[in-house]
């Protein structure tokens, strides 16, 4: 799996544009195009600043998504950002659920 957290800090009084921008590229996951999950999280201390965050099937998957147009219209959005954008890209061996949790506190899964 693969996962990119997108960081971007919005002027304060494009706040509100930065948000729809995120927003409205927001689409449906398991249409084929090999995205999991796909989130908008605002900060809960500034509100100016948002995290995306994507998962991802492959990294094909991945490298097509920052290809396509919808993600041209995220990098063109700088003009209304205090910073540049931040891109963080992770791949993932392996993912675990409760069952870890139940171990590391000891318990039977």
């Amino acid at each position: 799996m693969i996962i990119a957290r997108t960081y971007l800090n919005a002027l304060q009084e494009k706040q509100k544009e930065v948000l729809q921008t995120l927003l409205s590229m927001v689409e449906p996951p398991g249409n084929g195009n090999g995205m999991i999950t796909y989130c908008v999280y605002a900060d809960i201390e500034d509100p100016k600043v948002f995290n995306l965050i994507s998962s991802w099937e492959t990294r094909d998957h991945l490298d097509r998504y920052l290809n396509s147009d919808r993600f041209s219209a995220l990098l063109g959005i700088n003009s209304l950002l205090r910073h540049p954008i931040e891109i963080e890209i992770l791949t993932i061996l392996s993912v675990e659920g409760m069952e870890a949790v139940k171990v590391a506190r000891n318990k039977d899964p």
